[in-house]
């Protein structure tokens, strides 16, 4: 579970609410299931208008990337890729043939099985970068569409109380009724900010994020596997890589922005 992800959650919750409560107000008068539909509805319809169906279900496939972590062991896989350097230097590059089974990384599986096949340190880095760019530009549409559906909510939460006041418009003879009924329409245009700015706009940040430090871990594989097929001594092959473990979270926040 991602601390970060839940206990801001949490504090979002209890500043917002206790903050209600404290001036009088009942979290019961912000409960309303008409609104709710309104606004998630119309936000979930107007994101898969703008994206086609199979990049909606993967961005909401990877929303457990939010709350939970699922980051590389670097320092294992750095070892690992140097593990194959050593044996590279004394078998020869065909010598890992026989690990390519035993690998759990694909992309690192992928790369050692195109070294092991003779190709050139050139014609890999080329192939494998062409896989990484296609790669990113699905990978990048990904938190967009919870950065739009950040743009659609507060306006389909507007689109809410609009429906709502035009429902109260028909009951002016009573003016209790009138006061209630302004004040339920209000609550989605609550549920469409809130939903914005606690919900969908920080998940596209932090997904921006996942999804940059797992290129980063592609970036160094290839790095590491190009530097065993040149022959580069597995001690300079682990000092190299190594230079990814300082970058590697202040990139992520730097290409996020």
């Amino acid at each position: 579970m991602d601390k970060a992800t839940l206990g801001g959650l949490l504090l979002a919750a209890a500043g917002i609410l206790g903050g209600m409560t404290i001036e009088g107000g009942k979290i019961s008068q912000i409960l309303q299931p008409t609104a709710a539909m309104i606004v998630l509805g119309g936000t979930i319809g107007a994101v898969m208008i703008q994206f086609p169906l199979p990049v909606v279900m993967a961005s909401f496939a990877r929303l457990a990337h939010v709350f939970f972590e699922r980051s590389t062991n670097m320092e294992a896989l750095i070892t690992e890729i140097v593990g194959y350097a050593n044996k590279a230097r004394k078998e020869g590059i065909v010598a890992l043939d026989r690990d390519l089974e035993q690998i759990q990384n694909p992309f690192l599986k992928k790369s050692l099985m195109l070294a092991v096949d003779g190709t050139e340190p050139q014609e890999l880095r080329k192939i494998m970068e062409l896989e990484m760019e296609n790669q990113a530009e699905h990978e990048e549409k990904l938190p967009q569409v919870f950065e739009s559906a950040g743009g659609f909510a507060p306006t389909i939460g507007i689109i809410g109380a609009v429906l709502g006041l035009i429902q109260v418009m028909q009951h002016l003879d009573n003016i209790e009724e009138v006061g209630r009924g302004i004040a339920v329409a209000f609550v989605a245009t609550i549920y469409g900010v809130a939903s914005a700015n606690i919900f969908f706009l920080p998940s596209g940040g932090k997904l921006k994020i996942r999804i940059r430090e797992e290129q980063l871990t592609r970036e160094m594989i290839l790095e590491g596997v190009i530097s065993i097929l040149e022959g580069m001594n597995p001690r300079m092959v682990e000092t190299k890589l190594r230079g990814f473990l300082g970058q590697e979270r202040a990139k992520a926040l730097e290409q996020a922005k």
